[in-house]
Formats: C-alpha cells, structure tokens, sequence
C-alpha cells in the first residue's frame, strides 16, 4: 500500500526565539525583504548540506526542513532502507543539533519515552532521568509497533514542546521535530496510531527509492555511512530565527480565508467519514509560511497552499469505507477540494 500523500515539485537547491507554547500558532505580521534573504540563503546552505548525504530527494528534504522551520512534526511512511533515519540524523547533523533515536516495540514503556523518576539514597529524593523525546530532533522507527498507551506518551511534547512529570513541566530543547517512521506492508503486530496522534503531524510523506543512478551515487560514495563528516551549516540560534521570521510572514486574511475553506470542503465530501481538523487548516497556514520565506518571499500565496494542502492534510482524513472499495483516496479527495475552492478571492 502507498501512502495517499505527496511530496510538493523539488525545492530550487540553486536559489526573537519561539518556545513550545508558541507552537501551531500563526502570528503573522510581517518581514522585512532582508530577513527573507538571509531566510532562504540558509535554508538553501542547510538543504544543500544534506543532499550530499541524502542523494536524490531533494523534495523530502525540503519538505522536512519546511516542517522543521514550521515547528512541526513529519511522519515518514515507507518501506525499510530507504533513508528514514538517515535524513533525521544528517538534518541534525546540518544544524549542529542534537538526535535520539527511539525503536519503538510492543513492550516500550511511556517512560521509556518521556524520562522517569529514580530514588537518590544519598539526597534521599526522586531525581528525574530525561528520555529520549529531550533532542532536538527525536527518530521514532516503526512507532505503530508500540501500544496505544506508549504512542500516547508523545502527545504532549509534540503538541506544547513540554514533558510534564510530577505537575512540573519540563521544556524539551529547542528546536524540536518528532520525525517518525512505519511500514506500511508489514502490518502484523502494529496499532494503528489513533486520529488524536496523526492529527499531530504537521506532515506525512514518504521517500520512495533512489532512481537508478541516485542508487548508484549512494553505493559508490562510502560517505552515506560515515553520517558524522557532515558539518554543521547553521546553528540552532540561527534556526530559531528561522522560525521566528517564517512565523512572521505576511499571510493575507483571504488566504486564511482559502485555508479554511479547503480544510471545509474535506469535511463535505461525500466520501470522508472524518475531514480534516482546524488543527489541519492552521497547520497549511503555518506550513505555507515557511514556504514563502524559502523562496525569499514576505508573503503567502494560493500556489504555496495548494503545493502544500495534499502532505499536510492527506493523512487526516478519514476515507469513508464504500468510498475506500470504489477506490477513492486521500489525496483525491483533497486534490478535489482544490478544484472546487475558487483562488480569487485569495488573489
């Protein structure tokens, strides 16, 4: 089975700090045109960076940086051995950031996750022991193979950046991004993850295989196993700039409007038992930002949200089951939602 969502046209590789409270929110505003130079100039030098390792996706890369300067989170569906962990740590890599890597199994505890409190005999009080959720960007490999109970462990920091333990909240380093992986053919002895989870997600994507003379490149080049030779390109102080400016481009209220509208109509359709959420319209929003500062831009357009609608909303839909065996998919119906939805009003 192949994922509904897409991956947008390939990024042109030749063109005040947030916090966790901040994040899903659009702020808007407005950027001055230098701001948006500088914006693109280092999200081209951090692309380029990891397509030295991550041979021709330029695409998933771009799409990942999007959601990273988006302050969201990416699911990666795909099958094993195609570059999932190696994206998130060359990413980690490019930004002088730090990366955990969780396998998630059916026996992972929540605190496996998250941290867990140990007796001190000498200081004769609990001391908290961080998880792995405190990175900066933490690798979830085949999270639909842990329980409901443990995947649930990740709801809070993915949504307010916090860990709370004993009434106390706990910040995770910022940035943050939760990338995670499943396999969408092996199915045996997984848990589907429930909508409150992939509502979540600000993306969903898969890698797909290397075409043959990308595949070529990747077995020649010994460099793909050393992941370590990658050299920093940014800092994480230039990456919370980075989300700082892209919370702060201009989004025109008729494109809002447009965001609204198109989440609307999946909620319309005939062929949904669930459309997608508020959350979902926010996300295009907050996705869209990021895509314009890219592109040196102090504004959002139409064509950035239509570019972004089918991997940011795909996944939060639920396609209803007579639709499902007439073969109706996700992305269809989304990619129907945008044909319905006038632009001009947008303009």
């Amino acid at each position: 089975m192949t994922p509904d969502s897409s991956t947008p046209p390939p990024f042109d590789t030749g063109g005040a700090t947030s916090t966790g409270s901040d994040r899903g929110v659009v702020r808007g505003g407005s950027i001055s045109d230098a701001d948006a130079a500088w914006f693109a100039q280092r999200f081209t030098d951090v692309v380029r960076n990891v397509l030295t390792v991550i041979r021709g996706k330029d695409s998933q890369v771009w799409l990942a940086l999007v959601a990273m300067v988006a302050e969201g989170h990416i699911l990666i569906e795909d099958v094993p051995g195609v570059g999932k962990t190696t994206l998130a740590r060359v990413l980690a890599s490019s930004i002088g950031g730090s990366v955990t890597r969780i396998q998630f199994t059916p026996d992972l505890l929540p605190s496996d996750v998250t941290g867990v409190s140990i007796w001190n005999q000498k200081s004769q009080t609990f001391e908290f022991k961080p998880g792995p959720v405190f990175t900066n960007i933490c690798v979830g490999d085949e999270i639909n193979r842990a329980s409901p109970k443990t995947q649930s462990a990740l709801l809070e920091v993915m949504e307010e950046g916090q860990v709370t333990v004993e009434g106390h909240p706990l910040p995770v380093p910022q940035p943050f991004i939760v990338i995670a992986t499943q396999n969408p053919i092996e199915l045996d002895g997984t848990y589907s993850l429930p909508e409150a989870q992939l509502d979540r997600f600000l993306i969903r994507m898969s890698m797909g295989y290397p075409d043959a003379a990308a595949e070529s490149v990747i077995v020649a080049d010994r460099r793909v196993h050393n992941r370590e030779s990658v050299r920093p390109v940014a800092s994480l102080e230039e990456v919370q700039r980075m989300v700082d400016i892209a919370a702060r481009v201009h989004v025109a209220a008729e494109v809002v409007d447009y965001c609204v509208a198109i989440a609307t109509a999946t909620r319309h359709s005939p062929d949904v038992r669930l459309g997608s959420s508020p959350r979902g319209s926010l996300g295009l929003a907050r996705a869209a930002q990021a895509l314009a500062a890219s592109e040196a831009r102090t504004f959002v357009t139409p064509d950035d949200v239509k570019r972004l609608a089918i991997p940011v909303l795909a996944h939060r839909l639920l396609v209803a089951p007579d639709a499902a065996l007439r073969g109706v998919t996700a992305q269809r119906i989304i990619e129907d939602a945008l044909e319905s939805v006038s632009t001009s009003s947008a303009v």
